[in-house]
């Protein structure tokens, strides 16, 4: 206050200086910048899960870690650094690949260096590191300044010792001269060129030469990075990827707790965990906690706080009705309603976890359980009700009635986890390609994560996670993101092939892509070029034979005629496969009763003969 004016935000209790922080710094004051890492949250969680589980290490630190440890590296070199700290993007991971650390002081440059403007070392950095190109320093003496990162200016402080060792400075003058090349003053400039220019004569260094290692420091002081923080995010990288090297179940638990609230982001390390051989076991009403939980060196159970629609208090109140139960289990549905706190687990709460899956082990008939949460609640009231009232009057309560469950047919696969999607946020139990793979298996080319580059293109498929509009000169282009449940891959879709295509997009829906296999070098992975997509019903059309449907001495002809009926004048042939008696007989359709495979049309068909009797004989 004696320097600075200050300012309160209403409501708040935090003072903020109402000078910028250049004015800040210009009075005198000194500007802290404090990060507020989640990462360290996670590695404590671990850490706590670690202690917890393995007594015989409660002497475990993550500070007395080795830092030479094989499997860290190993990670590294491989590009597994899902959820690693500042190692997670894609291109990052690329970059690990070719660049294959072994020792601290490579992932503190690389680190560094991930950035613009430095970035464009990076080819060269690698090359040098694995042998494929020779170690040049500018000049000799730089050597003691430049080896650790294979004569490349990536740090700050090699560009202060740069200006000590050869133009003699000392430390204080270089830090200037580092502000100064920073800032890109010409006039300052012109000074520390002759001061520069002055003590490199002294080490016998030409002036031509003292100019050359003055324009490289210059051209590195604007976009070099800071040695020490560079460090100490390494070592919080080394710290986590050690996590998960050698604790999956707990590092990817501790992960999924800190990112519970955000859907996208516990799908993504879901997908890592299954790649790594971790399995995360659905959320249990009788099993899981709030967080995510492991349950062993290789799985991990949901946490009920990372179903949409809940929230703590409610799942709170879940777990303590839990533990006050027989057993600490619920039995069914009714036992849960009758139990837990209603102020506090609402309806909308319920029907959220049988979505998800959590009441699966009491009753996995979710669409039936779905139908009976109003009657178990209703039910529930007037039990409580009923036990107020025997309390008031003495008498004893006579025996509940047995309220019957509402009935309805069991979802279908693909109507089961789209309800799960709208619980979670992604798919869990199962994948919706799944329904379509045997269908499509003599159609496409090979699961995704199964492709290879090839010269001619390949027909893919899977179902679109998401898609993204870029514009470019031509006009504008999507990038979908397809998943087949056995890997994830982007296509590319250029303007024209998406003002024809776009309606065939479409989220959480199967595409087929006819297109080309390429090598992604800046990812380490696949890119597809589209040329054709479809949908599953153009699919169907293009490249089926015909609808084949199988009947027994009870189906209705003249509710086939009303089911077909819409769909006349289409692509495919039909052919009944009729079996009555132990007489069996095929009947092949006339032209005029050439359908469209609609999706509609084979959901209806599915319905009434069942999923096995209906299917399409592709050529």
């Amino acid at each position: 206050t004696d320097f600075c004016p200050l300012y309160q935000q209403p409501g708040s209790d935090s003072a903020v200086s109402q000078y910028d922080k250049d004015d800040v710094e210009a009075i005198g004051l000194v500007k802290f910048d404090f990060l507020g890492l989640a990462t360290l949250t996670i590695l404590e969680l671990a850490k706590d899960t670690i202690l917890r589980r393995r007594p015989e290490r409660r002497d475990f630190s993550y500070e007395t870690l080795p830092l030479d440890d094989p499997r860290v590296y190993a990670l590294f070199s491989n590009g597994q650094t899902e959820a690693v700290f500042q190692f997670e993007s894609r291109g990052m991971q690329g970059m690990l690949r070719e660049a294959k650390p072994t020792r601290l002081e490579d992932l503190i440059a690389l680190n560094a260096m991930f950035r613009p403007g430095p970035m464009e070392n990076i080819p060269s950095f690698c090359a040098r590191k694995n042998g494929r190109e020779p170690v040049e320093y500018p000049h000799p003496l730089l050597e003691q300044v430049l080896s650790e990162t294979y004569g490349i200016f990536v740090y700050q402080e090699q560009v202060m010792q740069a200006a000590q060792v050869l133009g003699g400075y000392s430390l204080g003058g270089a830090d200037l001269l580092r502000r100064a090349m920073g800032k890109k003053k010409a006039e300052e400039m012109a000074e520390h060129r002759a001061i520069f220019r002055a003590g490199a004569a002294k080490n016998d260094i030409s002036e031509a030469k003292a100019d050359e290692v003055f324009d490289l420091m210059e051209k590195f002081a604007g976009y070099g990075f800071n040695k020490s923080h560079a460090a100490a995010y390494a070592v919080v990288a080394y710290h986590t990827a050690w996590c998960k090297a050698h604790h999956a179940a707990a590092f990817v638990a501790a992960n999924m707790c800190a990112v519970m609230d955000d859907t996208d982001k516990v799908r993504s390390l879901n997908d890592d965990a299954r790649d790594n051989g971790i399995k995360v076991l659905p959320p249990d009403i009788n099993a899981s906690e709030y967080r995510f939980v492991p349950v062993d060196r290789k799985t991990v159970r949901y946490g009920l706080g990372g179903v949409k629609g809940t929230g703590e208090s409610a799942i709170g109140a879940i777990l303590k009705a839990r533990a006050a139960a027989p057993g600490g289990r619920f039995t069914d549905l009714f036992d849960f309603c009758g139990r837990v706190d209603k102020r506090t687990v609402n309806r909308r709460t319920i029907e959220a976890l049988i979505r998800a899956g959590a009441f699966d082990t009491i009753d996995d008939h979710r669409a039936q359980l779905l139908a009976t949460v109003g009657t178990a609640m209703e039910a529930a009231e007037q039990a409580e009700a009923a036990a107020h009232q025997v309390s008031l009057f003495g008498d004893e309560p006579g025996s509940a009635p047995i309220i019957p469950t509402v009935k309805v047919p069991r979802w279908t696969e693909r109507q089961q986890l789209a309800e799960e999607k709208v619980a979670l946020g992604f798919f869990l139990s199962g994948h919706p390609f799944n329904s379509y793979r045997k269908e499509l298996g003599k159609v496409l080319g090979a699961r995704l994560a199964d492709l290879v580059p090839r010269q001619e293109p390949s027909l893919l498929g899977g179902i679109v996670v998401s898609s993204r509009i870029q514009m470019t000169r031509r006009g504008r282009m999507a990038i979908i993101l397809i998943d087949d449940g056995t890997a994830q891959v982007e296509v590319s879709v250029f303007s024209e092939l998406f003002e024809q295509a776009r309606d065939t997009i479409r989220e959480d829906q199967p595409l087929v892509v006819l297109g080309k296999i390429q090598k992604d070098d800046f990812s380490g992975g696949l890119r597809v070029t589209s040329e054709s997509l479809f949908s599953i019903a153009q699919v169907r059309a293009r490249f089926g034979r015909e609808l084949r449907l199988s009947m027994n001495g009870e189906a209705n002809a003249q509710k086939l005629a009303t089911l077909l009926g819409p769909f006349r004048n289409g692509s495919l042939r039909v052919r009944v496969c009729y079996q009555r008696k132990g007489a069996t007989c095929e009947a092949r359709l006339g032209e005029s009763w050439k359908v469209s495979p609609d999706e509609s049309l084979m959901a209806s068909l599915t319905e009434w003969l069942s999923n096995d009797n209906v299917h399409v004989v592709y050529h």
